[in-house]
């Protein structure tokens, strides 16, 4: 019987270390909390609307990462939305999902901890069961992959390090109402780091008007706890302020990213004891990136398989 790893997390550096790893010859098994994949490149969908509420859009500076989003592109996953900047087609998900062809991929499964046996690791994930593996990466957000690795005697100092900002998404539509302003804005103010036109963006309807907004880090961390049913009226008042959208809105809704942006990093492209074979990885090793989330799975993957090679 081959190797067999797990990957908790299907975001994309999960996937991107486990396509590594399954392209290696490696038996890879992902665990997904979610019904979806993408983690952050996410799309909310109500009725015939649709919202990418999460990561914006995606560019890429390196090398191996330009021919992966130039992959992207041939396969018809993304599409250039201004210079330099993508988004999946026809939903930020798109990407997620040509990464995870071909993978087992385990859904509602709720990793809390992951406990040694021998020479083996068993992965508890809730309501799906129990598996064991010969080697385990956390694809997750540090705060979230730190106390599995705990539950696993596992601990790595520049998890320490790691701290992420939160952010609060709002996602409204306009059955009647005129805009001509941007496709999108950066806004510096008290209350909005983010605007998007998401009905400007390619493949999407342009016949709707929808918007994302995201609260800047201080504004989300003072309303950190506050209700999506509180939190959506103010950021659509500060919505109307900058678009001068002042129709009702036919949808409105609020959604808390508690780990989305990372501040300060690990500064390591992923963290690995080899001799254990279990590890994380994540955008939050090396930056607030999807690059920095490809570079980091892949790295992870290739460290992974090598591991395993001796077995």
């Amino acid at each position: 019987m081959g190797a067999r790893a797990a990957i908790i997390g299907a975001g994309i550096a999960g996937l991107t270390a486990a396509r590594s790893l399954q392209q290696a010859g490696v038996e890879v098994v992902v665990f997904e909390k979610s019904r979806g994949l993408g983690g952050r490149m996410a799309t909310r969908r109500a009725c015939e609307l649709q919202f990418d509420h999460g990561v914006q859009y995606v560019s890429a500076k390196g090398p191996a990462f330009t021919e992966e989003l130039e992959r992207w592109r041939a396969c018809g996953a993304v599409a250039e939305w201004f210079a330099g900047a993508f988004v999946g087609a026809p939903r930020m998900t798109a990407p997620a999902r040509l990464l995870g062809e071909g993978l087992t991929v385990v859904h509602g499964a709720l990793v809390e901890r992951v406990e040694p046996r021998g020479s083996q690791w068993l992965v508890h994930a809730g309501d799906a069961g129990e598996q064991t593996f010969d080697a385990v990466a956390l694809a997750t957000p540090a705060p979230q992959a730190a106390p599995i690795l705990a539950s696993a005697g596992v601990t790595f100092e520049a998890l320490e390090r790691v701290q992420f900002a939160p952010c609060w998404a709002l996602m409204a539509a306009f059955d009647a109402a005129a805009y001509d302003g941007p496709g999108w804005m950066a806004p510096e103010g008290d209350v909005l780091a983010w605007l998007a036109r998401d009905s400007a963006k390619p493949g999407r309807d342009a016949g709707r008007l929808t918007f994302t907004a995201h609260a800047n880090a201080a504004w989300s961390r003072q309303h950190l706890e506050d209700a999506p049913d509180v939190v959506a009226p103010q950021l659509l008042a500060a919505t109307q302020r900058l678009t001068g959208v002042r129709a009702e809105p036919s949808y409105l809704s609020a959604h808390r990213w508690r780990f989305a942006l990372v501040e300060h990093p690990a500064g390591e492209p992923f963290l690995f004891d080899r001799y254990r074979r279990i590890g994380a990885c994540g955008d939050w090793c090396l930056g607030a990136r999807v690059e920095s989330a490809f570079e980091s799975g892949r790295a992870m993957g290739a460290a992974v398989a090598a591991a395993l090679g001796a077995l």
